[in-house]
């Protein structure tokens, strides 16, 4: 069964904009199109284009996916190749995780200084004014 970019776009919370753009990028080389120049996506498009929305959320830019559709496109000889691009993108994916993970730590903190300030439990932690006092 074949999609619109319309129903694309709706079904991956997208716009048609987008997706013109990665197809424009060569970032969705396999996508056809019907008689009339319509591009007609499958299943597998469609799984393929949320990848591509997963690899940009995580940081991975249109040129390093590129990169790796051309591989894909290539066929098997570029297995190893294209699994180290993923592996390399995991481990930035892990660090930035662990980055987030320490500023949470940060945020919960200065939270739970506030929390225990409203409760009247403890001090102002962030006016230098108040500095333990109350």
């Amino acid at each position: 069964m074949g999609f619109t970019i319309k129903q694309v776009a709706e079904k991956l919370d997208l716009t048609a904009y987008t997706l013109r753009y990665y197809e424009k990028e060569g970032l969705l080389p396999f996508v056809e199109r019907d008689s009339n120049g319509n591009r007609i996506f499958n299943d597998h498009d469609i799984e393929w284009i949320m990848l591509i929305c997963c690899l940009r959320a995580t940081g991975m830019s249109v040129g390093e996916i590129k990169q790796y559709v051309e591989l894909c496109m290539e066929g098997d000889k570029t297995i190893e190749s294209r699994r180290q691009i993923i592996l390399q993108h995991k481990y930035a994916i892990e660090q930035k995780i662990a980055q987030m993970n320490d500023c949470l730590d940060k945020v919960n903190k200065k939270l739970g200084c506030y929390d225990a300030f409203v409760r009247g439990q403890g001090m102002d932690c962030c006016n230098p004014k108040f500095r333990g006092k109350r």
